[in-house]
C-alpha cells in the first residue's frame, strides 16, 4: 500500500511539474514586455523543473545525492539568471556633470 502511495505521490508531482513547464510557455504568446514574459517563464519554468525532480526523487531514492545536487543548482542558478536580467534591464544611472562639461 505505501510503495502504490509513493508512486501516486510521484506520478502527481510529475504531471504538475509538466503543467507547469506548459503554463509558463503560454505567456509568451501575449503582447506584454519581453521582462514579464521572461519572468512568467523562468518562474513556472523552475517551479515545474523542482516539482520533476521531487518526483523523480520519490520514484528512484537511490539518487539522493544527484538529485539534491540539481534541487540546488537549479534553484540557485535561475534566481541568480532573475537577478541579472532585472539588473541588465535597468537604464544606466545618470552620470554626474564634470567641470569640462559645464564650461563654455
Amino acid at each position: 500500500m505505501a510503495h502504490s502511495l509513493v508512486d501516486h505521490a510521484s506520478a502527481v508531482l510529475l504531471g504538475a511539474g509538466l503543467v507547469l513547464w506548459f503554463w509558463g510557455t503560454w505567456p509568451l504568446l501575449g503582447t506584454h514586455s519581453y521582462l514579464r514574459k521572461l519572468h512568467a517563464l523562468s518562474v513556472a519554468d523552475t517551479l515545474g523543473s523542482l516539482l520533476m525532480l521531487l518526483g523523480l526523487l520519490l520514484r528512484i531514492p537511490g539518487q539522493w545525492p544527484l538529485l539534491t545536487l540539481a534541487l540546488l543548482g537549479l534553484v540557485v542558478w535561475n534566481t541568480i539568471f532573475g537577478y541579472v536580467l532585472a539588473a541588465c534591464s535597468l537604464p544606466p544611472p545618470p552620470q554626474p556633470a564634470t567641470e569640462q562639461d559645464s564650461a563654455p
